[in-house]
């Protein structure tokens, strides 16, 4: 098995599909399963999966192995498509037809964490992008704290503080919230 290193080479110096098609087939499933996450919905997820793998492949000239691995470049660059397509929502209505009653046993108590997790995520929207991807990349991406402050090139200590400060406010923010 190749390395992402090796097959990065290839596809930057040889332009080789073989190599971009491995490399995007190693990361598909762990980027979408991020994606999926923040944005809860699995076609948001495909095309944001889409977008940043295009992303990724057109500035691979610029990926420093030196800096972070090539998951960790593929989640930043997920976190912010995310950021981007969240600013560009737009609300529409839907209207509500006459349907029969169906009882679920547990559709109360996932509703409840649906709404809360999408409170959390349009809570956490208004704070500054950095603070955003911090948060992203701590719970979505599952990313330990000096794995982001390496790819962020940013000091562990400081990470922590803002993801703790953050975490703070989230707790005071939703502590009435059942």
């Amino acid at each position: 098995m190749l390395t992402d290193k090796r097959l990065i080479r290839y596809i930057l110096k040889k332009g080789s599909n073989q190599a971009a098609d491995e490399l995007i087939r190693r990361y598909y499933d762990d980027l979408y399963y991020y994606l999926y996450r923040q944005v809860g919905n699995g076609n948001d997820a495909l095309d944001l999966t889409q977008e940043v793998f295009i992303s990724a492949l057109k500035g691979l000239s610029s990926y420093d192995d030196s800096k972070s691995s090539f998951r960790t470049w593929l989640f930043r660059i997920g976190t912010y498509k995310v950021i981007d397509a969240r600013r560009k929502v737009k609300m529409t209505w839907l209207e509500l037809k006459e349907a029969e009653w169906v009882e679920e046993k547990d559709f109360d108590l996932n509703l409840c964490q649906k709404e809360l997790l999408e409170a959390i995520n349009n809570y956490i929207a208004n704070f500054h992008p950095e603070i955003q991807e911090v948060f992203h990349l701590r719970v979505y991406g599952e990313l330990s704290f000096p794995e982001i402050a390496s790819l962020l090139t940013q000091k562990e200590e400081r990470i922590k503080a803002q993801y703790y400060r953050l975490i703070k406010k989230i707790r005071e923010e939703f502590r009435d919230y059942e």
